[in-house]
């Protein structure tokens, strides 16, 4: 009879034996956090550009790359529906464009399944500069260069920050994914 391997007890999310991952934590921490992050238009910060980047949807946008398909198809109308309601932006703005980039990160899964994050942070970075120009124009906003600047400087603010997102998302992720004692 071969002795029992204690590793075979283990994995990268804890011990298994009773040991189940919470489907509230499974399923709720991606929401919470993207509306968590859609709360940064209610703080007092003033500024006569924006410069402030779209956290809301840096964090969504970071949890579709880093775990494609764990959203559904329609999480982008919920989200953007309560990011429009705080970001003074029209209401449904951001249901589209939330829900336009969820099929655009699908289709880059769809065509490149195998990526790094370099490629995952230019990806983003080129949905992040549509989603800035995008959101302006729907808000009514001319395409003028002082604006383009603004927008320039919001962009970098936002891909620079986009790493930082990334690394919150993989470390929420783990969390997410521990295995929970089991009662009962």
């Amino acid at each position: 009879m071969q002795p029992l391997n204690p590793k075979s007890r283990f994995d990268q999310y804890g011990t298994k034996i009773n040991r189940t991952h919470s489907p509230a934590l499974a399923y709720g921490i991606p929401w919470v956090m993207i509306a968590f992050f859609s709360l940064t238009p209610v703080l007092p910060v003033i500024a006569s550009a924006p410069v402030v980047p779209p956290l809301g949807f840096i964090a969504f946008l970071a949890w579709m790359v880093y775990r494609p398909g764990l959203l559904p198809f329609w999480a982008g109308i919920p989200l953007g529906l309560f990011d429009d309601m705080l970001s003074g932006q029209p209401i449904g703005s951001a249901v589209l464009l939330w829900s336009t980039t969820i099929l655009a990160i699908e289709a880059v899964e769809a065509r490149l399944p195998w990526r790094g994050f370099r490629q995952d942070w230019l990806t983003a970075s080129v949905i992040l500069a549509v989603y800035l120009i995008c959101a302006a124009m729907i808000a009514g906003v001319l395409p003028t260069a002082p604006l383009l600047i603004s927008i320039g400087l919001q962009l970098a603010v936002s891909v620079l920050i986009f790493p930082l997102m990334a690394k919150l998302v993989s470390l929420l992720d783990q969390f997410r994914l521990r295995r929970w004692k089991e009662v009962g």
